[in-house]
């Protein structure tokens, strides 16, 4: 998939991964965080479950980027509780 299409999943991913975890996050971390969630997703659906691609702006695409952007904030989040990421030191 050409980088502009990784873009695109990746924000539309990032968009409805923080609609749908309630997420507050601005534009540039959405789109990181579909990309983020894109690489994960396909790489737990293609090696492992070996099912479905990340291959270009398709629904399916889409559909595996959004399940592992909610997986990455998920995990960003439960470390956050634990102490594991703390944001500024006061």
């Amino acid at each position: 998939m050409g980088f502009v299409a990784w873009i695109v999943v990746g924000a539309i991913a990032g968009f409805l991964a923080n609609q749908l975890m309630g997420s507050k996050d601005g534009l540039i971390m959405m789109v990181v965080l579909g990309i983020v969630g894109g690489l994960i997703g396909g790489f737990v659906a293609t090696s492992l479950l070996k099912m479905g691609t990340v291959d270009g702006i398709n629904v399916e695409s889409i559909f595996i980027a959004t399940v592992g952007a909610i997986a990455v904030i998920f995990v960003a989040r439960a470390l956050n509780r634990s102490g594991g990421l703390r944001r500024g030191t006061s």
